[in-house]
């Protein structure tokens, strides 16, 4: 039986890197991706390792980041620019492995399983990757590489950044023991405080209680993934394939969202990055996906099908928004936001629009026209005006 190796791929500060990437003024300067000092509804999107160490971070509100960091540069971020690289980046994994599950603009699963006849071992093709990147785009990643994909997104916050951590089978649950309890997967920081309340302070903590106690303590889903997850039995699964017909990102926030406004900033955000891969790919789809996860790591994941063709990122958005509202419980801390297009259709067999959709075909046409300039022309970025004044991603 084939041992499974998944890695886990995360772009180090990403956002912020890229912008030292491109201006090299930038390096070894805390930069802060999200908005400028006077945008009052803006929060960070990233900040760079220099600027962490000022106690920015991301999701902050702006206004308290240059509190903490009057001297750091703060820029509006440019998310085209980020989606460039990304996508760069992305095609570099997809000559390891067929099996190349995007989380986010910033992070990607690899299953790398059976390939060591081609690759070299599990820790080999991560360092070849982590390599390959550094050259050719000029960033750094870190990496982490385990039997499961839970665990591998666990190790690669280890060695942050630039750095590269290895769990291997069997050795799970030591691995986990031996975390703080604020960075297991799954714990946000409600859970968090919950626990410390009981006087659960540690891993160990928790391996010390019953399924039971800990279905009393925080409820029966977090109860039981908190039982499981110490035993070194993945918690989240993972497991859901990338298929040929749909596509998705979601993002993870450090800390609890609860604003609607910055949500739905964030959603926009995922919905460009969606509509730009399917417009890649070339495709339409009528049926809009938005997954929602809570503080105390309950998940509502809701679909909606129309009658017409989604082929803009403000017909998708507005879709995806009303979406997001009819479901979205007003105070409760958003850990997750996802969106995705579902069942999509090759462009090659359209399918007749209503005559109300007009103005959607042009814009469809349009941001066609913009895709194909921004790859004969990668300085020319057009991007949505709410994105230039608002902070995204972590």
């Amino acid at each position: 039986m084939i041992q499974k190796w998944y890695l886990h791929v995360d772009l180090d500060a990403f956002f912020a890197s890229v912008e030292q990437l491109d201006n090299p003024e930038l390096k070894g300067k805390p930069v802060i991706v999200g908005g400028k000092p006077e945008d009052k509804r803006s929060v960070v999107s990233t900040a760079s390792y220099e600027a962490r160490k000022y106690g920015v971070h991301s999701a902050m509100p702006i206004f308290q980041a240059y509190k903490l960091c009057p001297n750091g540069i703060y820029l509006r971020g440019r998310m085209e620019r980020y989606s460039e690289i990304s996508y760069k980046i992305m095609n570099i994994f997809k000559d390891f492995s067929p099996d190349v599950d995007q989380m986010s603009i910033d992070e990607a699963f690899i299953d790398i399983s059976g390939t060591e006849d081609l690759f070299g071992k599990p820790e080999e093709i991560a360092f070849t990757i982590k390599n390959i990147i550094k050259e050719q785009i000029g960033l750094t990643v870190s990496v982490g590489c385990a039997p499961s994909k839970y665990f591998a997104k666990l190790a690669s916050d280890i060695n942050k950044p630039d750095g590269f951590f290895m769990v291997k089978p069997g050795e799970e649950q030591n691995f986990i023991l031996n975390l703080p309890l604020k960075k297991i997967w799954g714990v946000g920081n409600k859970t968090l405080e919950t626990l410390n309340k009981c006087g659960i302070n540690t891993p160990r903590d928790v391996l010390e209680k019953s399924i039971e106690s800990l279905k009393f303590i925080c409820g029966n889903s977090t109860g039981t993934f908190l039982y499981n997850v110490v035993r070194g039995i993945e918690g989240e699964k993972f497991d859901r394939k990338t298929k040929s017909h749909s596509i998705s990102a979601e993002t993870t926030f450090p800390y609890d969202v609860r604003d609607i406004y910055t949500a739905e900033t964030y959603l926009l955000e995922l919905v460009q990055t969606v509509m730009f891969r399917l417009l890649r790919e070339g495709g339409f789809s009528r049926t809009v996906m938005v997954k929602i996860r809570y503080e105390d790591f309950s998940t509502v994941s809701i679909q909606e099908t129309i009658e017409y063709n989604i082929i803009t990122v403000d017909s998708f958005y507005s879709l995806a928004k009303k979406i997001f509202e009819k479901k979205y419980e007003i105070n409760r801390g958003i850990r997750l936001l996802g969106v995705g297009l579902e069942n999509i259709e090759k462009e090659e067999r359209p399918i007749q629009q209503d005559l109300f959709e007009t103005s959607d075909n042009k814009k469809y046409a349009v941001e066609k026209a913009i895709l194909s300039l921004e790859k004969k022309h990668p300085e020319i970025k057009v991007q949505k005006a709410r994105l230039l004044n608002q902070g995204l991603k972590k």
